[in-house]
């Protein structure tokens, strides 16, 4: 006999990290999925982690790739020379978001959904710096073509795989996101990210430190490992 596979279970903030949009907006779709009356309505949760709610993600990824395409998905950027360097406002007006803030807040709370910017230039004072992140019409165009929101297409690039990371190695040891991502148990950098803006995750609300002498990773939050065990074994609980 056939055991059954198990299906992989996803919360709103896993599944909002992987489509591109918010928490709000998936549990949206669900409390409104009765006046859906076009074409399938979004699939009933299957389980609970404490107040979350957890669906099937086969089968909420399947709902995504039928659903009608989204405005995003019409919009059709200006000509523009594919080596023009755009800042993030002027990113988020290229790729259509009607927030100017879009491309900064992807860029902050859901580091590896969205590119590296490829050029960053050091600006300010020696007491007041700030970094003047820029990219390429062109690495946008890419990204667009692959942007998560209708489910996978072909050719679209899959998420980075995220590395081993021993749970038996220094506790004092100063980790990243991708590092966390996986000791907790996410699939992918954007899940974790999501997750922990949500609130979801309150142990590593606090950080421990910052990335040093680590290029495009300066100033990006680390956490000890032990801080992400201590998150690890209390989400396991719920």
């Amino acid at each position: 006999m056939t055991s059954r596979r198990e299906p992989r279970l996803a919360d709103a903030a896993e599944i909002a990290a992987e489509q591109g949009l918010t928490s709000a907006r998936i549990s949206q779709f669900y409390t409104e999925r009765a006046e859906n009356t076009a074409g399938k309505t979004f699939p009933e949760p299957v389980d609970k982690r404490g107040r979350a709610r957890l669906w099937d993600h086969a089968e909420v990824t399947e709902w995504f790739a039928h659903r009608a395409p989204p405005r995003l998905t019409e919009h059709r950027p200006p000509s523009i020379d594919p080596e023009t360097l755009l800042n993030a406002a002027e990113a988020s007006r290229y790729l259509g978001y009607k927030n100017p803030n879009q491309v900064t807040t992807f860029v902050r709370d859901h580091p590896g959904y969205f590119p590296e910017p490829d050029v960053v230039e050091e600006k300010g004072t020696a007491e007041n710096p700030y970094r003047r992140q820029l990219w390429k019409v062109q690495t946008l165009q890419e990204w667009m073509a692959t942007r998560p929101g209708r489910g996978r297409r072909a050719g679209a690039k899959e998420a980075p795989p995220l590395p081993d990371v021993p749970v038996d190695g220094d506790p004092d040891e100063l980790l990243g996101a991708s590092q966390a991502a996986a000791l907790l148990g996410y699939k992918s950098v954007g899940s974790f990210s999501s997750s922990l803006s949500q609130g979801n995750l309150p142990l590593l609300k606090t950080t421990d430190g910052v990335a040093e002498n680590a290029g495009r990773q300066n100033g990006r939050r680390r956490w000890t490992r032990r801080r992400i065990l201590e998150q690890a074994a209390q989400r396991s609980k719920k």
